[in-house]
C-alpha cells in the first residue's frame, strides 16, 4: 500500500501540474466538482485531512488565479461557500487528462481481478469512513438511491434508484455526483445486503465488531 500510494503521490503532482496548480490546490478543485452548492472551508479541510489555515491558504491561492468563487451561505450567512468556476472545471479537466502510473497498473489487471480490487477498496473506505478516520464517501454503498442485489441472478444485480436503472458489480462507483448521505442505519442494512454473496467480507465484518 505504501508503494502504491508513493506512485499516486506522483501522479497527484503530474496532475497538478497539468491544471497549473500544486496537489493541494488540485485535491481541493477535485472536491468541488460536481458540488454545485459548493463546499465550506471547514467541509474541505475535513475532506482533505488538513488544517482550516492549510486550506483557507490554498483556497486563497485559487480565488487568485479565478478557479474559484466564494458565495454566501445561503442558511448561515456569516458563512461563505467555495464554488468551482469554468476556468477551474477546465484546469480540472486538464489534470485529469493526465493517465497515471496507478491507473496504467489497473488496466493491467484482467477484468475479474479489477472488479474484485474496486470491492476490495469500497470495503476499505467504507471502514475508515463508517470509523470516521474520513468523511463518508459518494460511494454507492453509502447512498440512499442504493439497492444491492435488486435483481438476483443477473448480470447487473444492482440497481440505481436515481436513474431507475441496473447496473453490474464493474459499476460501482466511489465518487458519484449524484451520491446523496443515508442515514447510518439503511447504510448498514444496505451494506449487509451488498455483500450477502461475499462472506470473506462478513467475516472481517464481524472480526471486526
Amino acid at each position: 500500500m505504501t508503494r502504491i500510494a508513493t506512485a499516486m503521490r506522483a501522479d497527484d503532482w503530474q496532475r497538478a501540474k497539468a491544471a497549473g496548480v500544486n496537489p493541494t490546490q488540485y485535491a481541493i478543485l477535485d472536491h468541488l466538482d460536481g458540488r454545485p452548492a459548493g463546499l465550506s472551508v471547514k467541509d474541505l479541510a475535513f475532506q482533505l485531512g488538513v488544517s482550516q489555515p492549510t486550506a483557507t491558504d490554498s483556497i486563497a491561492a485559487l480565488e487568485r488565479k479565478g478557479l474559484i468563487v466564494k458565495h454566501p451561505d445561503p442558511v448561515d450567512r456569516r458563512s461563505v461557500n467555495i464554488l468551482l468556476t469554468e476556468q477551474g472545471r477546465a484546469a480540472l479537466e486538464a489534470g485529469h487528462a493526465v493517465t497515471g502510473i496507478a491507473e496504467q497498473a489497473v488496466a493491467s489487471l484482467v477484468p475479474d481481478e479489477q472488479e474484485h480490487l474496486l470491492v476490495t477498496l469500497i470495503a476499505m473506505i467504507r471502514h475508515m469512513q463508517e470509523t470516521n478516520a474520513i468523511p463518508v464517501q459518494r460511494m454507492c454503498v453509502s447512498c440512499r438511491y442504493f439497492r444491492p442485489h435488486a435483481h438476483a441472478g443477473a448480470a447487473r444485480p444492482h440497481h440505481c434508484n436515481f436513474v431507475d436503472a441496473a447496473f453490474g458489480q464493474q459499476d460501482l462507483r466511489i465518487d458519484c455526483r449524484e451520491h446523496e448521505t443515508a442515514d447510518p442505519s439503511f447504510r448498514a442494512a444496505t451494506w449487509n445486503a451488498f455483500q450477502k454473496d461475499r462472506p470473506s467480507l462478513q467475516a472481517n465484518e464481524e472480526r471486526g465488531s
